[in-house]
C-alpha cells in the first residue's frame, strides 16, 4: 500500500462494519477505532435516531482541554466528571462524554437541508462510558468513541476535516 497522497487527514466510518478509519497524509495505513453507531441503523430523517450516511464535514471540535470523562450537555462542559455515582443519580442521561466533532452534511438533500440537516440533528463523534459495549450499535444516531481513542482522534483533527459515513 503507498501513503495516501492528500493534504490533510479525511474521516471514513463504516457502520456495517462499526469502525472509524483516519487517514493522514504520508502515512501508508489508516489509525482504525472501533465505534457504536445508531441502535436505529442508518438513515437521515430528522427525529429517526439514526446516523446520518454520506460525505459530511467536522463542523466544530469541542472540549479540547477537558478532562477524560467530562460531562456534556448542549455542547458546553457541565463540570462533571463521569462516575459511576453519577450514572446512578442520573439514570437517562445520554452520555456525552470527553470531546465533541459535530458533524455538518456536505449533500443537500441528503444529509444537509430541511428535514435530514445532520449539522441540526446534533450528529457528533463523542466519547461515551467506558461501560458501554463498542462494535455494536447503541446510540442515538451519533457515532460514539472510547474515550482514550477519542482524545487521540481529537488530536490529529481540525474543523474541515472530511468525514464519509458509508
Amino acid at each position: 500500500m503507498t501513503p495516501d497522497l492528500r493534504s490533510s487527514p479525511y474521516i471514513e466510518i463504516d457502520l456495517p462494519g462499526q469502525t472509524l478509519s483516519l487517514y493522514r497524509p504520508g502515512h501508508a495505513a489508516p489509525k482504525v477505532y472501533v465505534i457504536s453507531s445508531a441502535l436505529n441503523g442508518p438513515g437521515e430523517q430528522q427525529d429517526s435516531g439514526c446516523t446520518p450516511r454520506g460525505r459530511h464535514f467536522i463542523r466544530a471540535c469541542i472540549g479540547g482541554g477537558q478532562p477524560v470523562n467530562a460531562v456534556f450537555v448542549g455542547r458546553r462542559p457541565t463540570g462533571e466528571v463521569y462516575s459511576d455515582q453519577l450514572a446512578t443519580q442520573f439514570p437517562d442521561r445520554d452520555w456525552i462524554l470527553t470531546r465533541i466533532l459535530w458533524l455538518c452534511g456536505r449533500e443537500w438533500g441528503r444529509n444537509r437541508g430541511p428535514g435530514v440537516d445532520s449539522f441540526r440533528r446534533f450528529i457528533y463523534i463523542h466519547g461515551t462510558p467506558d461501560s458501554e459495549p463498542m462494535g455494536t450499535p447503541r446510540s442515538h444516531g451519533c457515532v460514539r468513541m472510547r474515550n482514550r481513542d477519542l482524545v487521540d482522534l481529537f488530536d490529529l483533527v481540525e474543523p474541515g476535516t472530511e468525514v464519509l459515513i458509508r
